[in-house]
């Protein structure tokens, strides 16, 4: 009887062992991460703002800026403000690479996006997601060789990585991501409207996230209201 309860109380000594091992390395593991850094080409640095998974290896998000300056919008950025801190990833530059074949490439998101931002028009929720998925080459100027069903409505922070916070109509910036966008530069037909996401509102399930591309609000309208469409493809 001796014998079994001291038999016992070892096997439950060694896996209390293991259990406290497994709870030092998962928590080692769930430590937060730094992150790297890097000079950045719009201020003194570029921090990284990571979301990290740990679970035997990791996976973080880089928040990029916004594109406020220490003097754009305001001059000069008050202490600790976005333009001042210009906190986040730096862009590249160029921010956008205008491709020969009726596309351009996000050079931060690696996004690919049409030219022309309104091809179709205003549209409900639901005829922009089946104009976006239907589009093909070699339709409006496309000469990408992409098919149906490589385009897509964007969802709605894809369609805010193209807003540039330091502008106002239009919150976009140039091909360098140096100034404010122009027509032609490198984008065509841009509307200072609102664009359909992807991304339905949770709360709501009859209304739909957009993005106005004039001054970068994000709001919800119903699905059967008519807004602007730019399609893009690529991604995660």
């Amino acid at each position: 009887m001796r014998s079994q309860k001291r038999w016992r109380g070892i096997v439950v000594g060694i896996v209390m062992g293991v259990l406290l091992s497994a709870a030092v390395v998962l928590a080692g593991s769930l430590e937060p991460s730094t992150g790297p850094t890097e000079a950045g080409s719009q201020g003194n640095s570029s921090s990284y703002l990571p979301i990290v998974l740990k679970a035997g290896g990791s996976s973080s998000a880089a928040v990029p800026r916004t594109g406020q300056t220490p003097t754009v919008p305001l001059d000069p950025a008050p202490t600790g403000s976005d333009g001042n801190l210009q906190k986040g990833v730096a862009w590249p530059n160029p921010r956008f690479t205008d491709n020969p074949n009726g596309t351009v490439t996000d050079n931060l998101t690696g996004l690919i996006w049409l030219k022309n931002a309104n091809c179709f028009g205003l549209r409900t929720w639901t005829q922009a997601l089946s104009d976006a998925n239907g589009l093909a080459s070699p339709n409006f100027g496309l000469s990408d060789g992409s098919k149906v069903g490589q385009w897509r409505l964007p969802n709605v922070k894809e369609l805010l990585s193209l807003i540039d916070w330091a502008y106002w109509n239009f919150a976009l910036s140039n091909a360098a991501g140096t100034g404010k966008w122009v027509p032609g530069d490198s984008f065509t037909g841009v509307q200072s409207g609102y664009y359909w996401s992807s991304t339905t509102n949770a709360a709501s399930m009859d209304r739909a996230w957009y993005v106005h591309l004039g001054s970068g609000w994000v709001m919800d309208a119903y699905k059967t209201d008519p807004h602007y469409v730019w399609p893009v493809r690529g991604g995660q």
